[in-house]
């Protein structure tokens, strides 16, 4: 059995304070709702083999239910767990198996495409989750640490610019940027010129720490124009943790595939709702960045999909020397298939960090 790396911690009981009867039925009631997603009636449970009768099975769920495990949605008879008799199962029954060779074949093929972007990679491997696992693939890309190696203003017409920065490491950033009108080829140069005598061999990051304070210099050292095309460059790069990180989002059309999803639209709308609020979501896994393994979030367990709730379960993936680059997981019903999805999500991440290392 596998101990897995839990959420934020939430009061829950404990496996010692139920006995072998009530852990069985438990168990028994969690994997019939994972399989089905229908609460479970006690007829149910007696036909898979509970040597008692549905009346001593119901009295269980009851009980069960007065500790805060199991729910009756609306007025069926049946029992279905609610989020924290989730987190007990995943922490304290779910054993997690392997992904089979076929789907770790697939995995590195599909990863390993030569001539892809770094981008292109980590959208690869959102597509990759949400195919295999169900739900909506997410991957947060990582912080960029290598110092800039150049910096130019490309115009493209049509009212815009590219803004093109290479970095030390090799890797080039490009972000598409409104051309204000009156600019002219020579203050595209004398913007790029400025900024390559400020950012050379500086991280995104002291950057926008210490290009800050020398925008007002740079409003009296450059036209009006190429001032305002280094405040809008220094924006598109840095402006922020959020604006800084891009985050990759594939396959919200499967969280509409699911029966239940269908009957209730609210939860999906709310769920694309929060999938919407990028910087939060970020934030979310960015907090999964320090983890040591797979890290799994129920419904209320997270402020961000409270209301949907949903379930998250993502994994850092990092360098061959645990240097760790980002997180990537999977968003979906708070019923998914979590010893599937854990090792996908898990081998996927150890597969995109080693093809990160070259």
């Amino acid at each position: 059995m596998t101990q897995l790396f839990p959420g934020p911690i939430v009061r829950t009981p404990g496996l010692a304070e139920l006995d072998a009867r009530a852990r069985d039925i438990f168990r028994r009631v969690v994997e019939s709702y994972l399989e089905t997603g229908e609460p479970v009636g006690s007829r149910t449970i007696s036909k898979g083999g509970v040597a008692l009768s549905p009346a001593s099975i119901r009295n269980t769920m009851q009980d069960l239910a007065q500790l805060g495990l199991l729910d009756a949605p609306h007025t069926s008879a049946g029992r279905m767990p609610t989020h924290a008799g989730l987190r007990m199962f995943v922490d304290g029954f779910l054993e997690v198996g392997d992904v089979a060779e076929q789907e770790k074949r697939a995995i590195e093929a599909r990863l390993a495409v030569k001539g892809r972007s770094f981008e292109e990679a980590l959208a690869e491997a959102s597509s990759i989750l949400s195919g295999l696992a169900g739900g909506a693939g997410i991957v947060v890309t990582p912080v960029r640490e290598g110092g800039v190696k150049h910096v130019e203003f490309v115009p493209l017409g049509g009212g815009q610019v590219l803004a093109v920065m290479v970095f030390e490491d090799g890797q080039v950033e490009n972000r598409l940027m409104r051309q204000a009108p009156g600019v002219t080829p020579s203050a595209l140069q004398e913007a790029s010129n400025f900024l390559n005598a400020r950012l050379r061999g500086r991280t995104l990051t002291e950057a926008r720490t210490e290009m800050g304070g020398e925008l007002d210099a740079a409003r009296r050292q450059l036209n009006e124009t190429a001032a305002r095309l280094v405040e809008d460059g220094l924006a598109a790069w840095s402006g922020g943790e959020g604006d800084a990180r891009s985050l990759i989002v594939r396959g919200q059309a499967n969280l509409l595939a699911d029966a239940r999803a269908r009957e209730d639209i609210d939860r999906v709308r709310q769920l694309f709702d929060d999938l919407s609020r990028r910087a939060q979501l970020i934030g979310l896994l960015d907090d999964v960045r320090d983890a040591e393994g797979v890290r799994i979030y129920i419904g209320a367990e997270t402020r961000l999909f409270s209301l949907s709730g949903s379930s998250v379960i993502a994994a850092p993936y990092m360098t061959g020397r645990q240097k760790v680059l980002g997180a990537i997981g999977v968003i979906g019903p708070a019923r998914l298939n979590y010893a599937r999805v854990i090792p996908l999500v898990d081998y996927t991440a150890r597969v995109l960090g080693r093809m990160m290392d070259g």
